[in-house]
């Protein structure tokens, strides 16, 4: 299992809830340092990989087939967050809108072409993060622009490996407490990066005949 984003939030969690389950794990972050302490020879690697640069990602999943045999699931997971509004000056200047958006669209469709040839090889288990905010209207936000994206992107690819075996889902989180909500969300409902992550065990679980196309979890 490759996991993008891995070294902090859901990532994290989804990482140490999948060890705790017997699966071997490639972790991968733009800066592989809070990776370390997981690394365990034979069981789980850590990489620093920037998930905006294709060749890397690419090189990465080669090297996973080529020295563990085969790569069963990948979590394209790695995104990011500013605050944003169209109107105002409130939120984060322009020059910084750029990344999320690379991170966020650009992101996940690379790890999906880079993977898609080894989970065809395996019939294995693509599962992107989106989010709720990717299903409705949230006024001056870019960052659920770019989850609305992320729903486009899961359907196409589902579309597109239809009759070759590779599962594809779509996670879609409500508020999840990773330690960079912003401060008018702090006292709303958040949910906890495990219970997305149980999410993702649930869904990758199923039976090889069963696809979970998408999963909407909301904090009450």
């Amino acid at each position: 299992m490759l996991v993008t984003g891995a070294s902090r939030g859901i990532g994290a969690a989804t990482a140490d809830l999948a060890a705790r389950r017997g699966h071997r794990l490639v972790l991968v972050a733009r800066d592989a340092g809070p990776l370390r302490e997981r690394a365990d020879p034979g069981r789980v690697w850590t990489e620093s990989c920037d998930v905006t640069d294709f060749a890397a990602l690419a090189s990465l999943v080669a090297r996973v087939e080529r020295e563990w045999g085969r790569l069963d699931v990948v979590f394209a997971n790695a995104g990011t967050s500013v605050s944003t509004s169209f109107l105002t000056d409130g939120g984060a200047p322009p020059e910084r809108w750029a990344d999320m958006v690379l991170t966020n669209v650009c992101g996940p469709a690379f790890t999906a072409k880079a993977a898609l040839p080894a989970l065809v090889r395996s019939r294995g288990h693509l599962v992107f993060t989106g989010s709720a905010a990717g299903r409705g209207v949230r006024p001056g936000n870019l960052y659920s622009a770019t989850k609305w994206a992320v729903t486009g992107l899961a359907e196409n690819v589902r579309a597109e490996c239809a009759g070759t075996g590779v599962r594809v889902t779509l996670l879609q989180p409500g508020l999840v407490d990773t330690g960079g909500i912003p401060p008018e969300r702090a006292a709303d409902p958040k949910l906890a990066p495990s219970d997305v992550a149980e999410a993702f065990l649930h869904a990758i679980s199923q039976p090889p005949h069963v696809d979970v196309n998408e999963i909407l979890l909301r904090p009450v």
